[in-house]
């Protein structure tokens, strides 16, 4: 690994099985997770397939990240974001160099930030302007 954009496939494949099996322990992630998963070995290969995509534009994910959650909606908060994202980095730190770590931290920051403006921003209504006739 020579840079930060330099996270292998095999990188990739060591850091998602133990971040997913470190979610599936935690107390308030878990029973989210677990209840929301049905096939584990499934979606652990998907979510390699996806970060081997946002890491090395690979393009073996085929799905709607966006979708996905959004069937979760009700179960899902900024906090648990949160504590995703804290726990992602930890597992990192324990898998990548601090380069690659980072790396990969900045991309989840960022694909959080947009899921959960997707979950939970929600915009006024705008009252239409009014225009005087002519």
């Amino acid at each position: 690994m020579n840079d930060a954009a330099d996270i292998d496939e095999a990188d990739i494949a060591r850091l998602v099985p133990l971040f997913y099996e470190r979610v599936r322990a935690d107390p308030e992630l878990g029973p989210v997770f677990n209840e929301a998963v049905t096939d584990w070995p499934e979606h652990i290969e998907r979510l390699i397939a996806f970060w081997s995509s946002v890491s090395n534009a690979t393009r073996r994910y085929k799905g709607n990240p966006m979708s996905a959650h959004l069937k979760h909606r009700e179960r899902m908060t900024p906090e648990l974001f949160e504590r995703w994202l804290a726990l992602w980095a930890r597992t990192a730190a324990d898998v990548l160099p601090p380069p690659a770590a980072a790396a990969v931290q900045a991309r989840a920051e960022r694909i959080g930030q947009s899921l959960q403006l997707a979950l939970f921003f929600k915009l006024e209504p705008h009252p239409r302007s009014v225009r005087a006739p002519v």
